[in-house]
């Protein structure tokens, strides 16, 4: 049987080098072997660990390495990130047999010669306490604790204030939570729990559930359209459109289509949602989730966001959930938080122009929810003020009472149990 520490090491050599997206890399190696449900498990937690801790595990290999970080051998690495994530974070196991298995990785990879230093430093860590020696400086010393770039953590302060960014980058390392929302229109809440079978899954709201491990696609709920998997700050996003069975809905940047599920069920199967991505391969994403689902009012196709297709109807109700940094989902997906904040510069223009076009579509006395799932006010508040100001026919429009919703026109969401990720959404109404 493979070895889930072997796995997990290849697996974040190929990430770091190829750049690919966590959760497609670790999903395509767990079904190409044949691990256990527990060996799975053991792979994908130290896998994601390593992603998500990877500043701090590295100020502590180049602390305790007689060479720098940078001239080691990339397997050799890995194999100490492994072992140091196991030692300081994972209490179920034991740290002889962290490190004698981190020096068994050195020679399953043929790094034999390598196997001494990996010993060495993963006991001088035990030895001295396991201790983290934090920089003085509070950016840095925050920035290595909580395993984020510096730049990030900047420029999540200087939005937020400190204790906001502590606060969100901390709750981003905790395990992620596999949020549900129940399709009412094909089960009750005893037809879902039973369907589940041994997943345990935890009602949170009337449509919403929370199921802390297990895989949801391999039960029969799934396979009998029961539900789809959505984050609750997505649910809370579409319930602020809040679309009815007599409306006309674009979801203009839909794909995969979670947002076009949860609206299609809030308008009871009725109305009409168009849902549009860039590519067709995407649209067709939505068009098989719909089929599972038996949701019947969608209808899926590929479009350009930021082209004006004339031929388009008015809509009553437009979701624009633009693409974004990310940034708010760095719990589910690690490695954007490694990424550069120069790579989104050009977002807000595209973001505005995606919004700008939105609005030809929208019917007089229509409502727009414009959303992103990233907490930079570059993207968010700044984008919503340029559209206000720009477009004399919009208006700002309160959000509806939700549990985890502000009285108010827009609200940036911070990770907790009421909301779920990090999450933007603004609200406004075609006045003529």
């Amino acid at each position: 049987m493979t070895d889930p520490r072997y796995l997990a090491v290849k697996l974040l050599c190929q990430t770091f080098s190829g750049g690919s997206y966590s959760n497609i890399r670790l999903s395509s190696g767990l079904d190409s072997s044949d691990l256990d449900q527990r060996g799975r498990r053991l792979c994908s937690a130290i896998y994601y660990g390593v992603i998500g801790r990877r500043i701090t595990l590295d100020h502590i290999i180049s602390r305790l390495s007689a060479r720098p970080i940078g001239k080691l051998d990339d397997v050799i690495v890995n194999i100490l990130r492994c072992g140091i994530y196991q030692i300081l974070y994972m209490d179920s196991v034991p740290d002889n047999a962290a490190v004698n298995e981190s020096v068994g990785l050195a020679k399953k990879f043929r790094k034999a010669s390598a196997s001494g230093m990996v010993n060495a430093i993963l006991r001088n860590f035990i030895r001295g306490g396991k201790a983290l020696d934090l920089p003085k400086n509070s950016l840095s010393a925050m920035s290595v604790e909580l395993s984020a770039p510096e730049e990030l953590v900047s420029s999540l302060t200087a939005d937020y204030g400190s204790q906001h960014t502590e606060s969100f980058l901390r709750f981003a390392l905790e395990a992620p939570v596999t949020y549900l929302r129940r399709n009412h229109l094909r089960c009750s809440h005893e037809e879902l729990i039973e369907a589940l079978g041994e997943l345990p899954a935890r009602q949170l709201r009337q449509f919403s559930y929370a199921v802390e491990n297990g895989d949801v696609t391999a039960t029969e709920a799934f396979k009998r359209g029961f539900f789809h998997v959505q984050d609750l700050s997505s649910q809370l996003c579409c319930e602020a459109l809040a679309p009815t069975e007599m409306d006309t809905v674009l979801d203009i940047c839909a794909a995969p289509g979670g947002k076009t599920f949860t609206m299609a069920e809030l308008m009871n199967g009725k109305g009409k949602i168009f849902a549009f991505d860039l590519h067709e391969k995407r649209a067709g994403l939505i068009r098989s989730g719909a089929e599972r689902l038996r949701l019947t009012n969608i209808s899926a196709k590929a479009g350009d966001a930021t082209v004006f297709d004339p031929d388009m109807p008015k809509f009553t109700k437009i979701l624009c959930d633009v693409p974004c940094s990310g940034f708010g989902v760095i719990g589910r997906k690690p490695e954007i938080r490694y990424k550069s904040l120069s790579e989104f510069s050009r977002l807000p223009e595209i973001q505005y122009n995606i919004a700008r076009n939105a609005l030809n579509y929208l019917a007089p006395g229509g409502e727009l929810v414009y959303s992103t799932c990233t907490l930079r006010k570059a993207e968010n508040d700044q984008v919503v003020e340029r559209l206000l100001r720009e477009n004399a026919d919009l208006e700002p429009m309160l959000l509806p009472e939700l549990p985890g919703l502000p009285r108010d026109s827009k609200a940036t969401l911070f990770p907790s149990e009421l909301t779920g990720d990090g999450f933007f959404i603004a609200k406004f109404r075609k006045v003529r």
